[in-house]
């Protein structure tokens, strides 16, 4: 017997992967073949196409649609009305089913409200896509993206606080206290 939740209007197709105490809303679509982590929240209306694997402790707001070649890892927040593309050049009468492109967003990233990310670019760690973004590249980890298309703003700590570095390129977290390292144009926790 499944040990998640979910509202009676939400459609869960047969052959899809729910882990425990993950919570699923009205009107949302879980479709064949879709792999959904342990403690996840997936809100209202939202469509998590097949192939679609969510890690555990994902947050997936209202309105947002996963389609084929979405993978989101552990502790990722997806904001309400965000969308994933999966074609490049879509078409209605060309069928390009065997063209999706995979896009990956990974541990602890963040995707603001209706921020689009076109397919084949990947989020990286603890990044963070500001609200109405256009990801038409890829996000570095730590990154702080906002804009259409997007641009990196700034560096963004594991708490979604804005990291200043210092001359010898450190930067310490206002709410947590970790400590973060610039070095050839890339972040990493100390």
């Amino acid at each position: 017997m499944p040990d998640y939740t979910a509202h009676p209007s939400a459609i869960i197709d047969p052959g899809c992967t729910i882990g425990n105490n993950t919570k699923i809303w009205h009107f949302s679509h879980i479709m064949t073949g879709a792999v959904i982590g342990e403690n996840c929240n997936i809100g209202q209306n939202v469509v998590v196409s097949p192939e679609v694997v969510l890690g555990n402790n994902v947050k997936v707001q209202n309105n947002v649609s996963l389609y084929t070649g979405v993978v989101c890892e552990d502790d990722v927040f997806l904001g309400p009305s965000c969308v994933f593309t999966n074609v490049i050049n879509p078409r209605s009468h060309v069928n390009r089913k065997n063209e999706y492109a995979k896009t990956t967003v990974k541990l602890g990233a963040s995707i603001g409200a209706n921020a689009t990310i076109v397919c084949g670019n990947d989020i990286g760690e603890y990044a963070f896509v500001g609200a109405g973004a256009v990801v038409t590249k890829t996000v570095e980890p730590y990154a702080l993206v906002v804009g259409n298309p997007a641009i990196q703003i700034g560096w963004i700590s594991e708490y979604g606080i804005r990291l200043h570095f210092n001359d010898s390129g450190h930067a310490v977290c206002a709410e947590s206290g970790d400590k973060y390292e610039l070095k050839n144009d890339s972040v990493r926790k100390i």
